[in-house]
């Protein structure tokens, strides 16, 4: 412990920070009217007592009202904010954090239907993609009054007992104004590199004026924007040269690439199946050129990257941000000789995703965060030991094995399968999803350590639970694939999940009917693109796969844009019939009375799942609770306690088996319901 790189404290500037690791800004957007409030507070202060050196706040705090949140970001230009900021940094640094905030004024990447819906302004006139406003052109009293903006905003962080702040410089106002891309403005603020930074060195000299020396002021900027016109690796370097003459900069967490497009964003933000660590490089270079404290964080969602990043040189604090997302204990456990008990980080960016739908950070497979107050990390042992079967072996019975076992039960699983996983063992084929199967792994390695029995290929029957003499018994049993959507011709057509498996052969001509909406029909796309088969994807919906976001749609378009692929949107599969060797399709649509058909080969449907749910209704009579579930004591955390039949055994159904969900819904019921067992 004393040798590792990672554990060693680091001082910046006046501040010393106990280790290496922190988690760099991101809004899981649990504000509430802007504000910190507790759901915010017991987030940061979990990975707080756990060990980690400082905690980044704030995915972009907004520092003006014509800044309004892309998502539910914190308003710092309210000073209602201090005492909810104040009460986390307490907080943070009684645990023995650090804690700082990321302030930005969004400039053109929001919307000016927004907050008090004023204009959105830019350094010209270039509309971005994703947030799809076009900017008015900022003039010298937009400037002036933003200015004073972000130092009215650091002032209050000081005033919050904040350590220091970092200003967001990739895709916001400040980059805006630094990338030649954005800039359209003439002097004193276009043009040369000195001018485009101008409104950055404003903003850092009155906030600096306003804050004095004794607090941080960070800038964490696009060094290379990778394309062409941006801003290049040596600009980027001569940037930074420039924060560390000016004297107002204490440190730099270093961006490479674009956040304008879903496209771009997932090159700053790498996902699964992408290379761990892309931009290490970029920052190292700055670090060793430049000579100014650097942090840095994208997809390092291991301790061995992490501590390779610290132990090359390269950086001086290692953002794992993602990482404790999926286990805030990280530092705890590498301090105990614990990292193989680290939940992994499995790259799905669940988390993102769903900030960027509106709706609030959590963990694909950690229910527990973003709901630290109801649903605590650690799992409580039960005062009594009660026997506890579990029927299916994916990630819903893993985590209610997992949990039970935790709890102290005496737990016995039964897969019919000779491995665990279920549905993530099917996603896991896909070469780039493969990480998704750590979700399995890790639940059986704690398993394993909590003496849990397993019986693979077993066939669970209601003779073989009674054997065990169960005072619980949960159905995990998941569901299988529908296809049942066509008025006629359902016999003809296969389910994504026939292709996946290999159970069907790819087709020449393939439909590919798609109105789930989710990563199953972009999975099977990847396969059938990759077999040859000339496909059409056609889903009812105004867009296709609408349940997949941004960030994890983009690496599915990149492997199927440039193939024989057909995206066909607002028509519905109405029926499939013979035609000699072929199939017909005849297509409808929800819009108007329409009939088209289509000559092919082969009929894929994605349709979701039908519970399998056999054995949970002849187990439903014969238990205590006639398998009736309390909602508020579930909701509350509370022990099920009602009694209908007559019953030796409660039964409880969760994840699929209930109904066509996703990996977290099917975790998220596992814990709650077993972790007051």
């Amino acid at each position: 412990m004393k040798k590792d790189p990672l554990l060693q404290p680091y001082k910046l500037k006046h501040l010393t920070l106990r280790n290496r690791i922190m988690t760099t800004s991101h809004e899981p957007a649990y504000p509430e009217d802007g504000l910190p409030k507790d759901r915010y507070r017991l987030y940061h202060l979990e990975r707080a007592k756990a060990g980690i050196a400082l905690t980044m706040t704030a995915g972009s705090a907004a520092v003006s009202r014509d800044s309004p949140p892309a998502f539910n970001n914190i308003l710092c230009w309210k000073d209602e904010v201090v005492p909810w900021m104040k009460k986390l940094a307490d907080d943070c640094h009684e645990a023995g954090a650090a804690v700082m905030i990321q302030l930005t004024h969004l400039g053109r990447r929001t919307r000016w239907d927004n907050g008090d819906w004023l204009p959105v302004v830019a350094p010209g006139p270039f509309r971005e993609p994703a947030h799809r406003a076009f900017p008015k052109v900022i003039e010298e009293w937009d400037i002036n009054r933003i200015v004073k903006d972000y130092a009215d905003a650091a002032e209050r962080m000081k005033e919050a007992n904040l350590d220091g702040v970092e200003f967001e410089c990739y895709g916001h106002l400040l980059d805006q104004f630094m990338s030649p891309l954005t800039n359209a403005l003439k002097s004193p603020y276009g043009g040369s590199l000195e001018n485009r930074m101008r409104f950055s060195m404003e903003v850092l000299g009155a906030c600096r004026d306003r804050v004095g020396d004794n607090f941080l002021l960070g800038m964490r900027y696009t060094a290379d924007e990778g394309t062409k016109g941006g801003i290049t690796v040596e600009e980027g370097v001569e940037i930074a040269r420039r924060f560390k003459k000016s004297g107002l900069v204490d440190f730099v967490n270093i961006i490479r690439g674009q956040v304008h497009t879903d496209a771009a964003l997932t090159r700053v933000i790498p996902l699964q199946g992408m290379r761990s660590a892309p931009h290490l490089d970029l920052a190292g270079r700055i670090r060793s050129e430049v000579g100014l404290p650097t942090f840095h964080g994208a997809r390092i969602p291991d301790v061995a990257t992490a501590r390779y990043a610290v132990s090359s040189g390269q950086l001086d604090m290692v953002g794992m941000t993602r990482a404790h997302i999926a286990d805030p204990h990280i530092v705890n456990k590498i301090r105990e000789g614990r990292e193989d008990d680290i939940r992994p980080c499995v790259g799905a960016t669940y988390c993102l995703d769903r900030i960027y739908q509106g709706t609030p950070a959590l963990c694909i497979h950690n229910p527990s965060t973003g709901r630290e107050k109801e649903l605590p990390h650690n799992i409580e042992p039960s005062k009594d030991t009660r026997r506890v079967v579990i029927v299916g072996a994916g990630p819903a019975g893993l985590e209610a094995a997992r949990v039970a076992g935790e709890r102290g039960h005496k737990v016995t699983v039964f897969e019919a399968a000779d491995r665990p996983g279920g549905q993530v063992r099917l996603t896991a084929q896909s070469p780039r999803k493969a990480e998704m199967i750590g979700i399995i792994d890790w639940r059986m390695d704690q398993c394993s350590g909590l003496d849990v029995e397993f019986k693979f290929n077993t066939f669970a029957e209601e003779k073989d639970i009674a054997a065990l003499d169960p005072e619980v018994v949960i159905i995990a049993t998941g569901g299988l694939p529908r296809t049942d959507v066509l008025e006629t011709g359902q016999e003809l057509v296969v389910s994504a999940w026939d292709i996946l498996t290999g159970d069907a052969k790819p087709g020449n001509r393939v439909l590919l009917f798609d109105d789930a909406g989710d990563h199953v029909a972009m999975q099977a796309s990847e396969k059938l693109v990759e077999s040859g088969s000339i496909l059409e994807i056609m889903t009812p919906d105004r867009s296709f796969a609408p349940e997949v976001m941004g960030l994890n749609l983009a690496p599915y378009m990149r492997s199927l844009q440039g193939e024989k692929v057909t995206f066909t949107v607002t028509y519905r599969l109405k029926s499939v019939k013979s035609l000699g060797n072929a199939l017909r399709a005849t297509i409808g649509s929800d819009y108007k009375e329409i009939e088209l058909d289509r000559e092919v080969d082969q009929v894929v449907v994605n349709h979701g799942t039908t519970p399998l749910d056999d054995l949970y209704f002849e187990l439903k009579p014969k238990s205590s609770n006639l398998g009736s579930v309390n909602y508020d004591a579930l909701i509350n955390c509370e022990p099920q306690i009602e009694s209908r039949g007559t019953g030796n055994f409660q039964l409880f159904r969760i994840g699929d088996a209930v109904e066509s969900r996703n990996t977290h819904a099917a975790i998220f019921d596992a814990n709650r319901l077993l972790r007051v067992l």
